[in-house]
């Protein structure tokens, strides 16, 4: 089975800053990949390199086969990206920020009206396609970003820590819907080790550096630890073997 995202060697550097320093792994098709790490570990800088919103210093990304730095407009088109930030228009409704990013990927009319349904059925938001998105809670909002990202009907998702500042329920809600997407390629990072339990695998990534690449449990298994925050203070401290993996 092919590689629907893969990085050999990825880096980016900011003047002096090393923010990600040789970074390789791969993503199968249908699997949902989590980017693990504390603020500052490098997880953004990724996303935005595999998703084409920065240039990487050097190394190779692939996204469905298409080259990261040569193919950017191709592989836009195939996937949706999910920035930290809230960023869509808090002026228009859910309803028109929808519409926003129909038109943006060119999503047929004849397409849109059934594709735009089953969004709104999804995340439970149908009641409120006239709400103006500023007036929706953080939880709404998040889950707005992500009918606005699947509205193309991409390959691949990246999704930049997107359950931060929201209530626990929300976050529950919010991974129920990512569970039901079952044939896209979905890549999160989070900060969350309760969240990064629920991926197929995982990588941990500290100060720019992979640190372990596999399941949950295998990482748990290989590091002696009960959880994946143990496994990861283990792996940090030396005093087990990092976990291999990350270009299975």
């Amino acid at each position: 089975m092919g590689s629907a995202v893969e990085a050999v060697e990825l880096t980016k550097k900011f003047k002096d800053l090393v923010a990600v320093s040789g970074l390789s792994l791969s993503v199968r098709p249908a699997e949902i990949f989590g980017l693990v790490g504390p603020d500052g570990a490098g997880k953004t800088t990724t996303l935005r390199m595999l998703a084409t919103a920065m240039v990487q210093t050097s190394g190779e990304a692939r996204v469905m086969g298409l080259d990261t730095r040569h193919e950017e407009e191709k592989i836009r088109d195939l996937i949706g990206y999910m920035p930290q930030r809230f960023s869509l228009y808090g002026d228009l409704t859910v309803d028109e920020n929808i519409e926003f990013y129909a038109d943006i990927y060119s999503v047929p009319q004849e397409q849109r009206k059934q594709r735009k349904e089953q969004l709104l059925s999804s995340t439970s938001m149908a009641a409120f396609t006239a709400r103006r998105a500023r007036n929706l809670s953080g939880g709404m909002q998040k889950k707005l970003g992500l009918a606005c990202n699947l509205i193309h009907t991409p390959k691949v998702l990246f999704l930049d820590e997107p359950t931060t500042g929201v209530d626990p329920i929300s976050r529950r809600e919010f991974w129920r819907i990512l569970y039901s997407l079952t044939d896209l390629t979905i890549i999160v990072s989070t900060p969350y080790m309760d969240e990064a339990e629920r991926c197929n695998r995982v990588a941990l990534i500290r100060e720019g550096h992979l640190l372990a690449c596999d399941t949950p449990s295998a990482v748990k298994q290989q590091a002696q630890a009960r959880t994946l925050e143990e496994a990861f203070i283990n792996i940090i401290e030396g005093c087990r073997t990092p976990v291999a993996g990350g270009k299975q």
